[in-house]
């Protein structure tokens, strides 16, 4: 089974991602090829390099780019018999690359928290902080360039994520036991 969890930035997408990986899924965080690529190139790893990286990706390899550099990665995971959480499956026709070629397997899970939210954690982040404005401009970057609305308007499932971690932990366990051991002891 492969869940990719989908959301805006600072909506606690990684933070679920973990929470799956101490259930014993295997994580594939889509953005590592871009700070791959940032460190390969000597260059800082922040938003607008980032975003740069991103894009040239994307003009290089298509907008399914992320989904067709980690099929390998995906394919020899499932084949291990693991679960996978795909952390940061952005664009549409990523979306429609995994539906195509793991179609059964493949379920979509949003983390949602509101704009005003996820600026604030993102904000106080240890790791990659971004300004109110920085944030925004992420935002609507990746909506109007990545075609980011896409696979969140698909979701199967959402989790609601306004409150503290352990909210967001017993919903991320809830889903855990309702779909996805289901999913693994039927096999």
């Amino acid at each position: 089974m492969i869940v990719a969890i989908v959301g805006m930035p600072g909506s606690g997408k990684t933070t679920a991602a973990s929470f799956l990986k101490e259930r014993g899924c295997a994580v594939i965080r889509f953005g590592d090829i871009t700070e791959e690529i940032l460190r390969e190139n000597g260059l800082e790893i922040n938003e607008a390099n980032e975003r740069m990286v991103r894009e040239e990706i994307r003009k290089k390899h298509g907008m399914d780019a992320y989904a067709k550099l980690n099929k390998g990665k995906i394919d020899s995971l499932l084949q291990q018999g693991k679960v996978i959480a795909i952390d940061g499956l952005y664009s549409w026709e990523e979306y429609l690359f995994m539906k195509e070629n793991y179609t059964n397997r493949f379920v979509v899970l949003h983390i949602y928290a509101s704009p005003r939210t996820r600026y604030d954690r993102l904000k106080r982040r240890s790791v990659r902080p971004l300004s109110e404005d920085e944030a925004w401009q992420r935002d609507k970057a990746e909506i109007e360039k990545l075609n980011k609305a896409g696979p969140i308007a698909m979701a199967d499932y959402v989790i609601i994520n306004e409150d503290d971690l352990e909210s967001l932990r017993r919903n991320v366990e809830d889903f855990y036991e309702r779909v996805v051991r289901p999913a693994v002891t039927s096999t």
